[in-house]
C-alpha cells in the first residue's frame, strides 16, 4: 500500500512501527480487489468529536471506503468499565476510554472535518469504518462495544491483507446503501485535502495543525493549578486572554459537580453562555449570565448552589452584578465556596467600568490568589504583537512558532474589502485552510462593516453569527461577529477589520485587546484610514 508518510512519523509506541510495516506490506500489487489504497499515518484532528485535538493512528482511504485504525500494544485489560494496557516491562495505565469508543470518536472527527470542507458529493461516495488493533494479544473476547472483525489481535496482525478485506466486508454489510466504488477524483480529493502537497512542502493549515499538541501539552500543564482552588474555599484566579481561564472554569465545574454538589457556572455574555451550554454539558452544572442566575436555580430545582464559579470575571465586577451572586450561593460570597476567573488587563468599553470597591471586597473574603502565567492560545508571533502593539500581557510561552502576523492598512471601506477578500482567497485556495476555520471580526455591525461589500458569491461562504448560532460553532462557513460579542472564544484564524489607525480610546483599546488575543494561530489585521 502507498503510505504517507513513506516512514512512520516519530512515535514512541514500537507497536505503531510495527503495523506500519505490516500495512506496507500488504496489497504489494497496491491493489484492494484491483483498486488503491493510501494509508495515512498519524493524522492530527483538529476538529476531533469530542477533544480539542486529536490523533487518529492510521487512517486508509481507498474506493471502498475510509476507515480508521487505533492501535494498542500491551496487554489490555477492562475492569468495571476502565480499559487498562499493560507495557512490556508490566506496568499498567488506564486509559482514557476504550480503544474502540476513541477509534469511534476519531472516526467522527475527521468525518465530520471532510464534509464541513468537501463538497457533499465527495464524501457521499464512501463508506466509513473503525477498528482496533491489539498486535501483542491474542484477542477472543465478546462484547456489545465490538464485532470479531473490528479486531486484529496477534494472529490477525500477521495477515493484515486478509484482515483488511473482511474489515471493508463488514462495514459495507453495516452501511444500507449499495455504493459503487468512490471515483479517483473524489480519492484525490480526500488525499489532498488530509495531507496536502505532502512531497512539495508543508502548507499552512499543516503547520497550523502541529500547534495543535503544543496547545494539550500546556492545557494540561494549567490542570495542575486546580489543585490550588481544591485546597481553597474561594479562589481568584488572574490571567490574560488566551492563559486557559475558561478550560479551568469549565474542568473546575466538571470536578465540582463530580462530588455531588450543584454548581453555577456564570459569565457576562449570552454568546458565550449559550456556547458553553452546547459544548460542554455538564451533569449538576448550571450556565447562566448574571442577571438570569435566580432563573437558573429555580431550573435546577434549588434555592441556592453550593458552588459558583465565575468566568470572564472583569465584565461583572459590579455590587449589583456581585448581589446576585451573593444571593444564589450557600454561605454567600463571603463564607461560600467559589472561584472568579478574570482578566488582568483593561477591558472597559464594553459592559462599563468596574467598581472599584468589588475586586478588594472579594479579595477580603480570604480569597487565595491563583496568577496565570502562562498562554495557552496563542503563538509567540501574536503574543508579540499584542505586547508591542497595547502593551497588554498575555502571558509567557504561548504555543511556539506561528505564521507572521499581517498587517494592511486601507483607505476607504472598498479597499478593506478587497484586501478582505484577497486575504480569504490566499487562506482557503492557497494555503487549505477550511472555511470553519476563519472567523472575521469588526468593532461594527455587519451591515456597516467591510465585509458587507464582499462579492455576492464570496459572501455566500459567510455566516453572521448570533448568540443562538454560537451553540454549533464553528459553522461550516466563515464566521463573522462583532468583537465585542466574541469575547471568551476564538477560533484557529482571525481577521479584523474596520479597526482605526491608533488603539487610544478605551473602546478601541478593547476591540484591539479582545480581536487579536481571539486568534489561535494566524492573525491579519486591516486598518482603515
Amino acid at each position: 500500500m502507498r503510505m504517507i508518510p513513506s516512514t512512520p512519523h516519530a512515535t514512541n509506541s514500537s507497536a505503531e512501527r510495527r503495523v506500519f510495516d505490516r500495512l506496507r506490506g500488504a496489497f504489494e500489487q497496491g491493489q484492494e480487489r484491483g483498486q488503491a489504497l493510501t494509508v495515512l499515518h498519524s493524522l492530527n484532528l483538529t476538529r476531533h468529536a469530542s477533544k480539542r485535538f486529536g490523533e487518529a493512528d492510521f487512517v486508509i482511504v481507498g474506493p471502498r471506503g475510509i476507515l480508521v485504525l487505533e492501535v494498542k500494544g500491551g496487554g489490555i485489560a477492562c475492569h468495571d468499565g476502565i480499559w487498562y494496557s499493560t507495557d512490556r516491562t508490566g506496568v499498567s495505565n488506564r486509559l482514557k476510554e476504550s480503544p474502540f469508543r476513541q477509534a469511534e470518536a476519531a472516526m467522527h472527527g475527521l468525518r465530520s472535518r471532510l464534509e464541513a470542507a468537501l463538497p457533499p458529493g465527495v464524501c457521499a461516495q464512501f463508506v466509513w469504518g473503525y477498528a482496533v488493533v491489539f498486535p501483542d494479544c491474542d484477542w477472543s473476547i465478546t462484547g456489545a462495544e465490538w464485532e470479531q472483525a473490528m479486531v486484529a489481535d496477534s494472529r490477525a496482525a500477521k495477515n493484515m491483507e486478509r484482515w483488511l478485506s473482511g474489515l471493508y466486508r463488514y462495514w459495507h454489510q453495516r452501511d444500507s446503501r449499495r455504493l459503487e466504488p468512490a471515483t479517483p477524483e473524489a480519492l484525490s480529493k480526500i488525499i489532498k485535502f488530509l495531507r496536502p502537497a505532502f512531497d512539495v512542502g508543508v502548507p499552512l493549515h499543516v503547520a497550523l495543525d502541529a500547534l495543535e499538541e503544543r496547545v494539550t501539552a500546556l492545557t494540561d500543564d494549567q490542570m495542575n493549578l486546580l489543585d490550588i482552588v481544591d485546597a481553597n474555599p474561594r479562589a481568584i484566579c488572574t490571567g490574560g486572554a488566551g492563559t486557559g481561564k475558561t478550560f479551568l472554569a469549565l474542568e473546575l465545574a466538571r470536578r465540582w459537580a463530580g462530588s455531588g454538589q450543584q454548581v453555577l457556572l456564570v459569565c457576562q455574555s449570552p454568546w458565550l453562555k449559550h456556547w458553553l451550554e452546547k459544548r460542554f454539558e455538564i451533569a449538576g452544572v448550571s450556565v447562566s449570565v448574571a442577571k438570569s442566575v435566580t432563573t437558573a436555580a429555580r431550573r435546577a430545582g434549588v434555592d441556592q448552589f453550593d458552588a459558583l464559579i465565575v468566568d470572564e470575571g472583569q465584565d461583572l465586577l459590579s455590587m449589583e452584578a456581585l448581589d446576585r451572586l451573593d444571593a444564589v450561593l450557600i454561605g454567600g460570597l463571603e463564607q461560600g465556596r467559589w472561584c472568579f476567573f478574570h482578566d488582568i488587563n483593561n477591558q472597559a468599553g464594553y459592559f462599563g467600568a468596574p467598581d472599584a470597591d468589588a475586586l478588594p471586597m472579594l479579595e477580603s473574603y480570604g480569597a487565595a490568589r491563583m496568577p496565570l502565567k502562562r498562554n495557552c492560545r496563542n503563538t509567540r508571533q501574536i503574543l508579540s504583537e499584542v505586547q508591542s502593539e497595547l502593551g497588554a500581557d498575555l502571558g509567557v510561552r504561548g504555543t511556539g512558532d506561528g505564521p507572521e502576523v499581517v498587517r494592511h492598512q486601507a483607505k476607504t471601506r472598498q479597499h478593506a474589502a478587497d484586501v478582505l477578500m484577497a486575504e480569504i482567497e490566499r487562506l482557503t485556495i492557497r494555503e487549505g485552510l477550511s472555511l470553519s476555520e476563519i472567523t472575521i471580526l469588526s468593532p461594527r455591525p455587519f451591515p456597516d462593516s467591510a465585509a458587507a461589500l464582499l462579492p455576492a458569491k464570496l459572501a455566500a461562504d459567510l455566516t453572521e453569527l448570533d448568540e443562538f448560532a454560537l451553540r454549533d460553532f464553528p459553522p461550516a462557513r466563515i464566521s463573522f461577529a462583532e468583537i465585542a460579542n466574541f469575547k471568551g472564544l476564538e477560533n484557529e484564524a482571525v481577521i479584523l477589520i474596520d479597526l482605526p489607525r491608533e488603539a487610544d480610546a478605551p473602546r478601541s483599546f478593547t476591540d484591539f485587546y479582545v480581536g487579536m488575543s481571539r486568534a489561535r494561530s494566524l492573525l491579519i489585521t486591516i486598518v482603515t484610514d
